[in-house]
């Protein structure tokens, strides 16, 4: 961030030389922080409503620590994902409490605020199997200011096991659904429901499974309307395409 910007913006502001919409959209812009090995985007929340993310995968201990260093430094948020017990546990010694593990996620966040929490989102799976993607999705909603349902293990192999919980369909602004194998689970819930699903493929099932291929190329290819399809396995972009969702719904009241 350059101090020199934003007191420029907020002399105007004071001023009256510009609107208080004005001085928003330009706080939107300001430059990103360079780290040379990571440009952290410290006003994605004011774009997007979302705080920084970072995919931990292919990044060494030194640059996620310096990412951290750098996040805190400036009293700022983020979250990690796909982040591994031993890191983790390295960064909960080092930080302390304002870092936090979620292990079954494998997420960790960094200087989050508790959100007052609005709407909610219930989290469907077909199996047990897809129990770490579901819960990358319900830890981001949770994070971002969303309540969140989970009805696991629901699967089309026994489908009365889903009926006979459709009355946690009512409760719900949007519905995250996440399947393996052949990934019917969504297009089933979607033709149950008016509300928005989001179907999230994930890498569960045998070989001609193709690890999620064949679950999302079923999703893509859905009969039932009312689906947004997600990438395999990306439960953190699931949980906050639903997060959008819900916080633009409540926003317009």
């Amino acid at each position: 961030m350059n101090p020199k910007k934003i007191k420029k913006i907020l002399e105007e502001l004071g001023s009256g030389k510009c609107t208080v919409a004005e001085a928003l959209e330009q706080l939107r812009t300001l430059p990103y922080d360079d780290l040379k090995f990571a440009k952290l985007d410290h006003h994605r929340e004011l774009r997007k409503g979302i705080p920084e993310a970072i995919y931990t995968p292919g990044k060494t201990e030194k640059q996620i620590v310096g990412i951290v260093e750098r996040i805190l430094a400036r009293r700022d948020e983020a979250v990690f994902t796909r982040m591994t017990k031993e890191i983790s546990s390295k960064l909960r010694t080092r930080f302390g409490s304002k870092v936090r593990w979620y292990p079954e996620a494998r997420m960790l966040s960094v200087g989050m605020l508790r959100r007052q929490p609005i709407g909610r989102v219930l989290i469907v799976t077909a199996g047990t199997s897809d129990i770490p993607v579901a819960e990358e999705a319900a830890v981001t909603c949770e994070l971002l200011g969303c309540r969140v349902d989970r009805l696991y293990d629901v699967g089309v192999a026994g489908i009365h096991r889903l009926t006979s919980n459709m009355g946690q369909f009512d409760k719900a602004d949007v519905i995250i659904v996440l399947a393996g194998m052949e990934g019917a689970l969504p297009s089933v819930v979607a033709g149950l429901t008016s509300k928005p699903v989001v179907a999230v493929p994930t890498s569960v099932g045998y070989g001609a499974s193709f690890e999620g291929i064949a679950a999302l190329l079923g999703m893509l290819s859905s009969c039932s309307s009312g689906i947004g399809v997600v990438n395999i396995d990306n439960g953190f972009g699931a949980g906050a395409l639903a997060v959008v969702i819900v916080k633009n719904k409540y926003s317009a009241h």
